[in-house]
């Protein structure tokens, strides 16, 4: 009561409308309250004096939700002018006019008719008006008045998401914040507490906690450790009604992740690891993993492996692989068992992003000892040099020793090494070896003009086990002897005129020699004894390795000597000395007054001959075409000379003719004119056989027509007989298929076909009565009717 009263006093001081309340007998509000009454008055709303009359009331208030079986009453609308005659009619427009709310015409009283929700709809405007039921005009001017809905707590918190992630590093503070949640309540912030949020944790402690008024979440246990547990799920509830009894809740769930902070250093499961490796094992190759355990994840789990120390610190190496984070030990040098069989190392791992704040846990690091057993292996002998280089002179005797290799088994056995040169190598077997001690000596004479460089390779191999072998280069350098004498540069042909005169240069002479000087090469040039008296030209050594020749005389004549061959001495100043004895031509010629040369004697004999070279070569070539064409003619003629067919008695050939005429058979009479071979009249006369050419050319023999009637048998007897005794025939059969058998043939089908289906055994006796030509087959079918009788 005191409520409904307060709004009296508000709307009295604050609204000039006139208006009175008086009270109803009937309610339909669960809430007492009086009833509300709005009076519309005639006077105008311009006049500002209030009236004695009532008071003012234009607004209503509703709760919503309501949940009654009868309409829910509003309020009622009265006029002044309503004498209570029924002559007025009330009228209600508006929001919901109608529909939502309605109005008695009669009384005035407004009712609603459905659950209003303030969510939807908090405040409802509608206008009243009353009428003259008979005339239909109104009798007071239209008045606005106000229906708002009472909020009640209807509506539970809803959160803004159904479920929330975040993460936190582990070990944090107590306090630090993790994510805020937030929930709204749809209900009136405004009227009571109905929206009025309040957050609180259902699941999740003692290690989170939640802000009541803000819904912020801390964390509320120290040294939270990621490697205990990663994920925790916290329920947090926010309910309305300032968390009274009675209120409306909702709950969201928060998955935190706690993330990973490099808090665990490295740690080895075992303090000492072995390994064993054979030392043979090249360098670079893996001997073993080790891994220290990280509990931490990702980059504060990586490890760095270091050697720190013992006896195998330049021995072996280490590596991390960063897929697995293991320590790759290998091998840097050559092992050696006999050397040395047993490696001691420190490995230390280190994690190599530290976190300053946690250095208080200790040395993020950790070491383990690690023990290599190097196994001993049959190595292959081994040279005492990677290489060896050799000299000899060229002029060495053969057999002679030039040096010696050595090689020997690095294994504790200690067995014996045999030597020998591999022979692709020294194709030329120039070198050998002494297989039990090494020793390299010639077996060819060497050259070093030839060759300066030999370059072979020597093997030493296990005598127990050839297998186990090794090789290494020899460089056998040949020294030079001074066994070559110098020589002329080139071949010296010059020519002197006719008209020179005496102590004229004609040529400069050069020499090389192929032996190599230390000092470099001092040549000497001379004439031979035997020309150093007679000779009509004189040398003169320039002492530069040059040597010139000149005339002795003033004229020469080409026609009393052409050609003079002048021997030249040349001798080197090495040791032993060299020297050979080279000749220069010299052609007298005859010159112009200039000295050019115009002919020389060798020139003047051709000519007078009338031939030049190329007419020489002309008629050599003509000789050549013409013993060609001999010996084509003379092939040709050999081709053509008829040669024995039949080497043999055994040799037996058939010359089977084809005139590619297929035919129709053995009934086809009009294939072939048999009355052709009855009258040999129609065969060409001069026609010869075209599958030889006869020695001698016989005239053909005529032969006599035979009659019409004749067999064809007789034919072929008669033709026999003349082939037998015709000297031009082949001395060889010939087999001429005629299609036709005759008629009562004794011999029946001769095709070779038919005869093999023939039942009957056949008499190949007639083939004796044939001539010796037939012989053979009267000898091989009469066995046959031998071997069947038999």
């Amino acid at each position: 009561m005191r409520t409904y009263h307060c709004f009296w006093l508000l709307f009295w001081a604050g609204q000039p409308h006139q208006s009175f309340l008086t009270p109803l007998s009937k309610r339909t509000s669960v809430f007492p309250e009086k009833e509300k009454v709005l009076v519309l008055s005639g006077n105008s709303r311009r006049d500002l004096h209030r009236s004695k009359r009532s008071w003012m009331w234009n607004q209503f208030f509703l709760l919503e939700e309501y949940t009654g079986t009868d309409y829910q009453y509003v309020g009622k609308l009265h006029s002044d002018q309503d004498k209570g005659d029924g002559s007025l009619k009330y009228i209600l427009s508006g929001d919901g006019a109608g529909d939502l709310f309605i109005i008695n015409e009669n009384t005035g009283d407004i009712q609603a008719t459905k659950r209003l929700d303030r969510e939807e709809k908090p405040v409802y405007i509608l206008r009243a008006q009353a009428i003259n039921r008979r005339t239909g005009r109104p009798v007071e001017p239209e008045s606005e008045f106000i229906i708002k809905i009472h909020d009640i707590n209807d509506n539970e918190p809803m959160f803004t998401k159904d479920v929330y992630n975040a993460s936190i590093p582990e070990m944090s503070d107590v306090g630090t914040f993790v994510v805020q949640v937030t929930a709204t309540d749809a209900d009136d912030p405004t009227y009571g507490n109905s929206a009025k949020v309040v957050y609180s944790i259902l699941q999740g402690q003692p290690y989170f906690s939640v802000e009541s008024e803000t819904g912020i979440i801390k964390t509320a246990l120290l040294n939270m450790d990621r490697e205990n547990r990663e994920q925790y799920q916290v329920v947090i509830q926010a309910k309305d009604m300032g968390g009274q009894m009675g209120g409306l809740s909702g709950t969201t769930t928060v998955n935190i992740t706690l993330t990973d902070v490099n808090d665990n250093p490295p740690r080895f499961p075992q303090s000492t690891y072995q390994f064993r490796t054979p030392e043979s094992t090249p360098p670079d190759s893996p001997v073993g993993r080790i891994k220290a355990n990280d509990a931490d994840v990702d980059e504060n789990a990586e490890i760095e492996y270091s050697i720190t120390e013992g006896d195998g610190y330049d021995m072996f190496g280490i590596t991390t692989d960063k897929d697995t984070q293991e320590g790759i030990i290998t091998v840097k040098k050559a092992l050696d068992f006999e050397n040395k069989n047993l490696y001691i190392l420190k490995v230390e791992a280190t994690n190599t992003h530290v976190d300053p704040r946690f250095l208080y846990l200790g040395p993020f690091k950790d070491s383990a000892t690690v023990r290599i057993q190097v196994e001993d292996v049959d190595e292959p002998p081994v040279f005492s040099r990677p290489a060896y280089i050799m000299e000899v002179k060229e002029d060495v005797p053969i057999n002679s020793v030039i040096g010696t290799v050595t090689a020997q088994d690095p294994d504790a056995a200690k067995n014996p090494v045999k030597y020998s040169v591999d022979r692709h190598t020294d194709m030329d077997r120039v070198f050998n070896i002494n297989s039990g001690n090494g020793s390299i000596f010639t077996s060819k004479p060497l050259d070093r003009e030839t060759l300066l460089w030999h370059n072979i390779t020597v093997i030493a191999a296990e005598i127990n086990n050839p297998k186990q072998s090794s090789r290494v280069p020899v460089f056998i350098k040949v020294l030079d002897v001074n066994d070559n004498a110098p020589e002329f540069a080139m071949f010296y042909e010059t020519f002197v005129c006719e008209n020179a005169k005496a102590e004229q240069l004609i040529q400069t002479l050069s020499a090389v020699d192929k032996d190599d000087s230390y000092s470099g090469h001092q040549f000497s040039f001379s004439l031979a004894p035997e020309a150093a008296s007679s000779s009509n030209f004189t040398l003169q050594d320039n002492r530069d390795n040059t040597a010139g020749i000149f005339t002795r005389k003033t004229r020469y004549n080409r026609h009393e000597m052409s050609t003079y061959f002048l021997p030249v001495v040349i001798s080197d100043n090495d040791y032993p000395i060299q020297s050979s004895t080279e000749t220069v031509t010299i052609r007298v010629c005859a010159c112009d007054h200039r000295g050019k040369m115009l002919s020389c004697n060798a020139e003047a004999l051709i000519h007078p001959t009338g031939l030049s070279t190329g007419a020489l070569i002309a008629i050599l070539l003509c000789i050549i075409i013409l013993l060609v064409t001999v010996v084509l003619f003379a092939a040709l003629r050999r081709q053509r000379k008829k040669e024995p067919l039949i080497i043999s008695k055994e040799d037996i050939r058939d010359n089977i003719v084809s005139y590619n005429d297929e035919g129709g058979g053995e009934e086809d009479t009009q294939a072939f004119d048999i009355g052709t071979l009855r009258n040999p009249e129609a065969i060409d006369d001069n026609k010869l056989r075209r599958d030889i050419v006869p020695e001698t050319l016989f005239m053909p023999r005529r032969t006599a027509a035979a009659r019409d009637n004749t067999d064809v048998r007789d034919f072929i007897n008669q033709r026999l007989k003349e082939n037998d005794t015709d000297p031009t025939a082949p001395p060889y059969d010939s087999l001429a298929t005629y299609a036709y058998e005759g008629n009562g043939s004794v011999a029946e089908s001769l095709s070779s076909l038919e005869s093999v289906t023939t039942d009957g055994d056949q008499d190949y006796d007639y083939l004796s009565d044939w001539g010796p030509r037939f012989k053979k087959l009267a000898d091989m079918y009469g066995t046959m009717d031998s071997d069947r009788d038999s």
